[in-house]
Parts: structure tokens; C-alpha cells; sequence
């Protein structure tokens, strides 16, 4: 359930509270005089009262229900530079701990999600902290909250690990406290730096970390340093923007920072993408040969929000074009 009274909510809390009554009495007056006023009237009034229900309803589902929902979104990626066996990789970004609609609790269910799925390896894209707030700056139940869903991350089941990148909301609250977290939940915590894994049989598998767009200097170059040569090779990163620069070689990146806008409007699109290339909202893009999959993540930001955007774990298969 949503925290009904954080700070956040309390104008969609007190606005649902008034606005019931308010569409109840105006359907009650409008049904008693229904007889009594001109046909012009009356449908002119039918149709504000049904404008105004409908908006309600909407505000309630964008505000309530929609970011407590969760979606398994599964999608294969062929890649070019992908060779050996496919991998599956669960994708979770943006959680937000700390917002209105996500606590340490929630987390603890969404990972046991993400270990009915059985993936072979876990990827964390950023933004673990809801908020620009320092922990010296919040009350000990509200960094008791954060650091606690970062330690549920700690129950992750997988064949190769969980690896993870910082987000800007993880630097304006505390990055080396962050990473620490990270570090006790068993989760690599990569910025601007790689990891090898040895997957079954032998064959490494390079997972590079770049440090976040926002808030620091992503740098490819830096991250693959001393990376084997020819090895399947995976980038991580909070925000998508670096993907202009990625270097030829790696089968896939992952990004999420943008929550694919938060808000859908039908026929009009997503009005507020917080991208520098807006182009890359969501969903897998495709430029230059190279891929990246961008995810709606968690939580929310700015707006705790959500319309045709629901929270969602990415669950991607990655295979080679062979």
C-alpha cells in the first residue's frame, strides 16, 4: 500500500478524500433536478460531472494504484556480438526506497520475484534512494528505511552474482555510503570500473560499470580498461544518455533513470522525459549496430506517479545472431 500521508501524496490523499463526496453530491443534485432544467442544461451538466468523475478516477489510479503494480517484462535481445550460450539477466532500476510507494517491505516482495524468475545474473541500474536529501539531513527511520531496502538485495538468487551502478539520487545522498550498502547486500557496485565473470565452462563474461551521467564522468574507456579481449561484454549504466559514445564491441547496455517518462498520454506521448536524447525513453534502441534497453524501473520521482508506465522487472534473454 501507498504511504497514504507522505509528504508527497498529501495533496492526492486530501484531494481523493474531498473529491468522492463531491462527485457523489453533484450525481445525487444533478438526478433530483434532472426533470426540472432545460435538455441543453442538463447534458451540459451531465457532461462536467462526467468530465470531472472521470479525471478523479484517473488521478486516483496514477496516484494509487499503478505504482504499487509490478510487471514482469520479458525480451530478447540478439546481438551480433554475442557468442556461446544465451543469458538471462534480471533487470530492476530506479526503486527509490524511501518514497511514497516504496519501503524496505516491498522490496523484500520484489526480490522474491525476481527469484521465481531464476536468472542467471541480476543487474541494479541506480537510484536506490528516493530524494536529494543527505542522511544527516532525514530522521533515523528514514535512513533505517533506505539502507534496509538496499539489504534485501542481499536474498538475490543467481548462477553469477548481482551487479550494480550508482544513480545521481545514490550521489546526493551518500555515494560511499551507498556503495557500502551495496557492497554488505554481496552486490558489486561498479563506477566507471569492470568485473569478470566466468560463466559455466570457462568463458568470461565482462560486466562494465559507468560512473553516473548526472553526477559524475561516464567513461568506456576506463571502464574496459584491462577488460579479456573478444570477451562477451555487457555496459551498465543509470542514465542512458552515454549511449551516444558507446564504443563498438559490447552485445548490450542497460540503463533505466528515466522511468520511460512516468506518465503516457495516448495519442500525445510521454510530456516529460528527463533525458538529455529523449529518444532513448524506453524500451530497446537500436543506433549505430549497437544496443540498449532502457527500463521504466520502480519507483517514482518528482510526481509519485504512474500511467501506463507500471513498475517493472525486465527479465532479458540475450542471446547470439548464430
Amino acid at each position: 500500500m501507498p504511504d497514504f500521508f507522505h509528504p508527497q501524496m498529501l495533496p492526492a490523499t486530501i484531494g481523493a478524500i474531498v473529491g468522492l463526496p463531491v462527485v457523489v453530491l453533484a450525481c445525487v443534485w444533478l438526478f433530483r433536478r434532472w426533470g426540472k432544467l432545460s435538455v441543453r442544461t442538463r447534458w451540459a451538466l451531465f457532461a462536467g460531472i462526467a468530465l470531472f468523475e472521470a479525471a478523479y478516477w484517473l488521478n486516483i489510479y496514477a496516484w494509487f494504484i499503478e505504482p504499487q503494480m509490478l510487471v514482469v517484462r520479458r525480451v530478447e535481445v540478439v546481438s551480433e556480438q554475442w557468442r556461446g550460450a544465451p543469458l538471462t539477466i534480471a533487470v530492476l532500476s530506479d526503486t527509490h526506497v524511501g518514497g511514497p510507494h516504496v519501503n524496505a517491505a516491498r522490496m523484500g516482495r520484489i526480490v522474491r520475484r525476481v527469484n521465481a524468475l531464476r536468472p542467471e545474473l541480476v543487474v541494479l541500474l541506480g537510484d536506490y534512494v528516493n530524494g536529494h536529501h543527505h542522511p544527516f539531513e532525514r530522521t533515523p527511520a528514514e535512513n533505517q528505511e533506505i539502507t534496509g531496502g538496499i539489504a534485501t538485495f542481499a536474498a538475490l538468487q543467481t548462477r553469477y552474482g548481482v551487479v550494480s551502478v550508482i544513480g545521481n539520487h545514490d550521489v546526493w545522498y551518500d555515494r560511499t555510503d551507498v556503495t557500502a550498502a551495496l557492497q554488505d547486500a554481496g552486490v558489486a557496485a561498479l563506477w566507471n570500473r569492470h568485473i569478470v565473470i566466468r560463466r559455466t565452462g570457462g568463458e568470461p563474461l565482462v560486466i562494465a560499470g559507468l560512473a553516473d551521467f548526472t553526477t559524475g564522468d561516464p567513461n568506456f574507456a576506463a571502464a574496459l580498461d584491462g577488460a579479456p579481449a573478444g570477451a562477451n561484454t555487457i555496459i551498465i549504466s543509470h542514465s542512458p544518455d552515454p549511449f551516444v559514445d558507446m564504443p563498438h564491441g559490447p552485445a548490450l547496455m542497460l540503463a533505466g533513470h528515466g522511468h520511460c517518462g512516468q506518465v503516457t498520454i495516448p495519442l500525445i506521448g510521454r510530456p516529460i522525459v528527463p533525458l538529455v536524447n529523449d529518444r532513448f525513453a524506453c524500451g530497446l534502441i537500436r543506433e549505430r549496430g549497437e544496443q540498449m534497453y532502457v527500463t521504466a524501473g520502480i519507483g517514482t520521482s518528482m510526481v509519485p506517479v504512474r500511467f501506463l508506465n507500471p513498475p517493472e522487472i525486465v527479465l532479458i534473454t540475450l542471446r547470439g545472431a548464430a
